[in-house]
Order: structure tokens, then C-alpha cells, then sequence
């Protein structure tokens, strides 16, 4: 008799579904009335199961896709936006960059190893199940006050996780950003971030093609881990949250790196139809979405799943998230060629199912149907909310002349460079290996981006990770313009050419109409930046419910980004390596303080408007700095942003070993605000030519002011200011070395 026509049955001790459980599975009243319309009756508890993962906001977007759609997604050199595993971009000479950007907050806060090593283990599978080989990954990492007593076992957790998992996998962690707010006190931030290439005419897809063809599970043994993290990482925390610990996935780097030579050995074949790995919700996930993107039924035999743990039911087979997993569909007749190679690895491999003309799932556990949904209704009866929202207004605009000056001028640079946001971060990034296979040509903190060489010519791909989370909390339309026009600076800041980006929107509770707010307001500044700096996004995550006790984080759109270069040679950094290089400021300074770091750090403030972000300015000053870069005019260059020019400049100084000495132009702003504020659309170019970078800024019509010149060990800013580089660099290097080996 066929599997798709025998009737659901309900398995030993399987409990009634009672409005309690519903609830407990993170579903409305409203939403589970949606369920019976579909089913038709009630549905089997692995049924209420694959409801509840695939309408969790994590996994259905249901508070966020109205939003996303403003976003702008397309572009010549765009192959795949967003929809597939990541984002796909052109970048010459039949080569691809494959990308995305994920969250994996909630897990990281209950267990920060695992929670950070899967986090990375899941977004080098969406990046390598599409054909790419992983060649960089990157994070941005947000952490609570300093002086909170979970801090320092999240910092020392996190960061263990993301270098054990990357290092074994032996891809090199080349980027990203560390904050501490107190904001993030319950509710901690891991975004990851991996980068690959692939052969343009090597892509490989989700939608599942060809009736009758097989289903194929391949990886690690499935357990009891992880079952429902999507539901998990759609609510609040509270004060029960450290008892969904076993919700949190355990991760071998090992056994994922045989998976993808595995993967890119099969791939080198013509045996693949359709690839998925098995991320959030698992097994559910990956063959409900490779069905539904083909049109097609499927069905799924879960006693043929390998399993590491016995006793385990269906339930637990469709919602366990544990890792090294892919859903595969094969040509007929490439069985044993594909088992051939993944035992060659040790790898799991078993014929789990196959594709059906029924547009639904059918589930059977040794003969008996268990499941049987009808596929298209899980989308098209989705719920897609559009929720209640109230802008944030914008701030009164802080008048500089009522913030203080620094009575120590000397102090004040060694307090703020040496704060948490503005101290090296190398106590970090020395854990990961940032140099492996050999292509790191811009490490972390010697340049705004980083940049990774491209094998096999003399191409470079640059990337970053940015954002300011108390510019969007201040003015969620400004901070997400300003977070999407940082990246594309850092791109440029290396002389590459900004291509796309990838974007993880970490807010609190969207229903609040306040946090919808933040978001939507973000997503308008995002989406207007994007457009005008032909910077489309093309994949990205949603992490909501970002709250404890009701308390929501910042507002945190981080934003990946990825641009080209053509020739490495041409690439700068932002070490100032040499005396008698010309310092350039390019852009406008109007000593912009509000909701600075100087006001925070120095004066305890957060208050004010965040800087105001010109994108067509941005657009002129950026491509002329990368238009100087390519015509070997700079030999160093930063963009301004966190701590203003001072800080940058002490940044090239330290990190190149060079002094320099200023002196203020003739300006009606303040020193202070001169030099601290953070203006935007702004760089110091250091430059051998520095005469033919200020006659090409005035002939583009670009601000540019000579300030001074590299020299000597000392930094310098004439009447003001006189520090030892040694100084600088002790004070930017010692805190968070001593912050992590304190024992109180």
C-alpha cells in the first residue's frame, strides 16, 4: 500500500493536545486555529512540532518580512539574493562570493562554547552547501557592563567557541567587532559571518527536482540536542531560561570538515539536484524548504535516519538540531557513488526518502504514517504580522559648547582608547587563526577591513562587519543608514570596491510597538543607504525577542559586507608604517559629539542626536579615497568613526610604530569637538603625494585639509596634546588582558 495514503497514527504514550501544549510550543490561540484549518483535524504531537518550528519567528520571519521587502536586493553582479543559504555576488573571471551572516544569541547566553561554536559550525554549511569553499569568517560579538558577574564567562566562552570551531576547521577568522553595553547584560549577541568562492557555473541549490528521486541524509548521527532551538530563539529569556540548556547544539569541527570535503567532492560530480543543510529546526527545516522551493511531496522514512541515541521517536528525529547534518537530493542511480565517497570520510550516509507529485510531507516510522501535512499551506498560510509600531523620534541635536573639554588632554586620549568599545581586541583574535591557508593579506587591526586574497590570481575580496548600536538606539533610521554607509567606508578604506552586503537585525520584542519601531526605522535608514551606494543585500538573518525580564538589548543591525579589489598590490591598510607621509583629512568636520563615545566616556552622557549621515556625500568622499588608493597616491588610510580623529590617528600610530604631529586648521569648532567628534563621511589618508591628493579633492569638490606628518615615536597635536606612542599602545592594549585574568 502507498506511505502517502495510510492514515496519521498516534505513537505510544503520545500526550492529547491540550491548549497548554500548544502554548508550550510558542503558537498563538490564533495561530493554531490556522493549524486545524489546514490539517483538517488534530494534528499528531510531530505534527504540532513542524507548526511550531517552521511558524517560529526565527525560521518564518512572520514579524519581519513585511520590512525586508524595502530592503534593495539586486544588482548586475547579483546572482542570488536573498531566499537561498547566502547571498551569491559576481566577482570576475568565472568566480563567485558566496555569503551570510547569522545570529546564534540565545544559545550563546545558556552555554557560550557550543553556543558560539555551532553558531559558526551552521553558517560555514549555508556558505559550503552551495558550492563555495569557505574562504574566511568573521564575527561581531556584543557583551554586557564589564563589571556584570556573568561578563567575563561569556567573553572567555564565546571566544573559545568561535576559535575552537574555526581553527579545527582550518578556515582563518580575519574580522570583526566587540561592545560592551549593559544593554546586552541577559542577552549577549553572537553574529557570524564565513565567506566562499565557488565557479559561477558550480552554484548549487535548495529546490528540490524530479519525482521519485531520492532523499538523502548525510553527517553526524542525529540526538536528542537542540530540539526546539527555533522555538527557543523566538522568545524572551527569563529566570527559567538556564533550564533550556539542552536546547543548545553540540558541535564537532572535525567531523564537519570531513562533511565539506565530502560535500565539495560530491559536488565535483554531476549526482546533485538539490543541496540543504540541516540548520534551525533541522530535518523539518531543510526537507520541508528543498520541497516546497521544487513544488514538490516528499517523503521521509525517520527509522532509516541514523541516530546516535536510542529510543528516540519521530518527534525528536524532525525537530533535533544537532549539527554536521545535509539533506541531499540525488540523481537515480547516483546512490552508491555518493555512499562511496561520504564513507570514504567516515560520514553517515543513508536513503531516507524521496520526492512525491503530492505537495505534501509525509512522515513514516517503520511503516506506520506519523505525519502527513500538505506542504504549500505551511507558506501560504503562514502568519506574516504587521505589527503595531511608533517611530522613535529624533533627538534635539547636543549643542558641543555645553560638553566639557578634556582638563587633561594627555588623559583623556589614554582613558578613551583604552575604554572597553575602543581597547585592542587582540587578546581575542590572537585565539583565532586569522593566517591559515596562507591568503590573509590585511589582518585584524591593520586596516578597516579585512582582505583575503583571492587563490589563483591577483584579486583580493574585502570584508567587514559593522555597526553602532547607540546611534540606532538614539535614531533607529539615522543609526541604520550610518551602519550600512560604516561598512561600505571600511570596504573602501582598503581601496576595494563595495559590492553587497549581508545584514543580522538582532531587536528586542516586536510586539512592542516601540521595537518595531527600531526596526522598521532601521530598515528604512538601511534600505536608503543600500540604494544609494548600489550596495544591495543579499542574505541575511532576523534575531527577535532579544530580551530578558522584559529589558530589550540595543537595537543591532550588524551589517557584513564584502567588496573586490582587482589587484592586492593596490590594497592599503591603516598602519602608518613610515615618517614624512602628508596626514589628510578628507570630509567635512563640524565637531559632531552627540552620542559619542568622548560624551560617554569621557562626561558619562548618552544623550543627543546621533551624527547625521549625508549619503551622497558619503558616495563622492568614498569613491574619490579609493580612486586615490588605486592610483598609489596613500600609503595608509582610516576611516573616522568611533572616538573621531584623535583616535584614529593614535590607531595608525600605534599599529605602525610611527608617530605623527598635528595642528588644527583655522576652524570655528571646538578642539574638543574637532577632535572627538564623529562626524561622518570622513578618512585620514596618509600620503607620499599629499599636494596631488589635496589638488584632486579640490578639483572633485571633496573637503581635504592637510592636518600634519608622520615622524618620530610620539603623538602630537601642537598647544594641546604630547604622548609616547609606548603610552598609547600600553594603555589600548592592557585592559582587556586584565579584565580577563582577573579572578573577582
Amino acid at each position: 500500500m502507498s506511505l502517502e495514503k495510510n492514515p496519521p497514527v498516534k505513537l505510544p504514550n503520545e500526550p492529547a493536545i491540550t491548549p497548554q501544549i500548544v502554548a508550550e510550543h510558542g503558537l498563538s490561540p490564533d495561530e493554531y486555529q490556522r493549524v486545524l484549518a489546514i490539517m483538517g483535524r488534530t494534528p499528531t504531537m510531530v505534527e504540532l512540532g513542524i507548526f511550531s518550528a517552521m511558524w517560529s519567528e526565527h525560521c518564518s520571519y512572520k514579524s519581519s518580512k513585511v520590512w525586508l521587502k524595502k530592503l534593495p536586493t539586486s544588482a548586475p553582479w547579483v546572482i542570488q539574493g536573498p531566499g537561498e543559504n547566502a547571498g551569491v555576488i559576481d566577482i570576475g573571471d568565472g568566480q563567485a562570493a558566496i555569503f551570510k551572516m547569522e545570529s546564534h544569541n540565545h544559545p550563546s547566553y545558556i552555554e557560550p562554547y557550543q553556543g558560539a561554536a555551532t553558531g559558526v559550525g551552521g553558517i560555514l554549511r549555508d556558505v559550503f552547501t552551495m558550492g563555495a569553499r569557505p574562504v574566511a569568517n568573521l564575527n561581531a560579538l556584543r557583551f554586557g557592563d564589564p563589571s556584570h558577574p556573568k561578563t567575563r564567562h561569556l567573553v572567555s566562552g564565546v571566544v573559545a567557541g568561535i576559535g575552537g570551531y574555526g581553527n579545527c576547521m582550518g578556515i582563518p577568522t580575519v574580522g570583526g567587532e566587540t561592545n560592551f553595553h549593559p544593554a546586552y547584560n541577559g542577552n549577549i549577541l553572537v553574529n557570524a559571518m564565513t565567506v566562499g568562492i565557488a565557479p559561477t557555473d558550480r552554484i548549487f541549490y535548495a529546490a528540490a527536482a524530479g519525482v521519485g528521486n531520492p532523499l538523502v541524509y548525510v553527517g553526524s548521527k542525529t540526538g536528542r540536542d537542540g530540539i526546539h532551538g527555533a522555538t527557543m530563539s523566538s522568545t524572551e529569556f527569563n529566570e527559567d531560561s538556564e533550564s533550556k540548556r539542552p536546547t543548545v547544539q553540540v558541535g564537532d569541527p572535525f567531523v564537519e570538515k570531513l562533511l565539506l570535503e565530502a560535500c565539495l567532492e560530491l559536488m565535483a560530480t554531476d549526482a546533485i539536484v538539490a543541496i540543504q543543510d540541516m540548520g534551525a529546526a533541522g530535518l523539518t527545516s531543510s526537507s520541508f524548504e528543498m520541497a516546497a522551493k521544487g513544488g514538490l511531496g516528499v517523503v521521509v522514512e525517520l527509522d532509516k535516519v541514523p541516530m546516535r541515541e536510542t529510543g528516540m521517536n519521530p518527534y525528536e528525529l524532525m525537530l533535533s538540531e544537532s549539527q554536521e547534518r545535509m539533506l541531499i537530493v540525488l540523481k537515480p542511480g547516483r546512490e552508491e557513488l555518493a555512499r562511496k565517497i561520504f564513507e570514504k570520510w567516515e560520514l553517515d550516509f543513508a536513503v531516507i526518502g524521496r520526492l512525491t507529485d503530492t505537495e505534501r510531507m509525509v512522515l513514516s516510522w517503520h511503516g506506520d504514517i506519523v505525519g502527513d501535512i500538505p506542504i504549500p499551506p505551511l507558506v501560504t498560510e503562514a502568519p506574516v504580522y504587521e505589527r503595531p509600531w511608533t517611530p522613535t523620534p529624533l533627538p534635539a541635536v547636543l549643542d558641543a559648547a555645553k560638553v566639557p573639554a578634556p582638563k587633561d588632554w594627555n588623559a583623556s586620549l589614554l582613558a578613551l582608547i583604552g575604554s572597553p568599545d575602543l581597547a585592542s581586541k587582540a587578546w581575542i583574535w590572537h585565539q583565532y587563526d586569522h593566517l591559515i591557508m596562507g591568503n590573509t593579506a590585511i589582518r585584524p587591526q591593520d586596516g578597516d577591513a579585512a582582505l583575503v586574497r583571492v587563490p589563483g590570481g591577483h584579486k583580493g575580496l574585502a570584508m567587514t562587519s559593522d555597526c553602532t548600536p547607540r546611534y540606532v538606539q538614539a535614531h533607529p533610521e539615522t543609526g541604520g543608514r550610518q551602519a550600512v554607509a560604516e561598512a561600505w567606508r571600511n570596504i573602501t578604506a582598503v581601496g576595494a570596491k563595495p559590492l553587497a552586503v549581508t545584514d543580522n537585525m538582532n531587536f528586542g520584542n516586536p510586539q512592542k510597538p516601540e521595537i518595531m519601531g527600531q526596526f522598521a526605522g532601521a530598515i528604512t535608514g538601511m534600505a536608503e543607504a543600500c540604494k544609494v551606494l548600489d550596495f544591495p543585500v543579499v542574505s541575511g538573518n532576523v534575531s527577535l525577542y532579544n530580551e530578558t525580564e522584559g529589558r530589550p538589548i540595543l537595537p543591532t543591525p550588524t551589517i557584513g559586507a564584502v567588496g573586490v579589489i582587482e589587484d592586492i598590490a593596490k590594497a592599503v591598510g591603516s598602519r602608518l608604517c613610515k615618517a614624512g607621509l602628508g596626514l589628510v583629512l578628507v570630509g567635512e568636520t563640524r565637531g559632531w559629539l552627540g552620542q559619542s563615545i568622548y560624551l560617554r566616556e569621557a562626561c558619562g552622557r548618552e544623550e543627543g542626536a546621533p551624527p547625521p549621515v549625508d549619503l551622497a556625500v558619503e558616495r563622492r568622499n568614498g569613491d574619490f579615497v579609493r580612486d586615490q588608493i588605486l592610483q598609489g597616491r596613500v600609503a595608509a588610510c582610516h576611516d573616522l568613526s568611533d572616538g573621531g580623529l584623535l583616535v584614529a590617528l593614535a590607531e595608525m600610530a600605534i599599529a605602525g610604530g610611527t608617530g605623527l604631529e598635528i595642528r588644527l586648521p583655522a576652524s570655528s569648532v571646538a578642539p574638543h569637538a574637532f577632535l572627538y567628534g564623529e562626524d561622518q563621511a570622513r578618512y585620514v589618508l596618509a600620503s607620499g603625494s599629499a599636494d596631488e591628493v589635496l589638488e584632486a579633492a579640490r578639483a572633485a569638490g571633496v573637503p581635504a585639509v592637510l592636518l600634519g606628518y608622520s615622524g618620530g615615536d610620539s603623538l602630537v597635536v601642537r598647544d594641546l596634546l604630547t604622548l609616547k606612542l609606548a603610552d598609547i599602545r600600553e594603555a589600548h592594549e592592557a585592559w582587556l588582558p586584565a579584565y580577563m585574568n582577573a579572578t573577582e
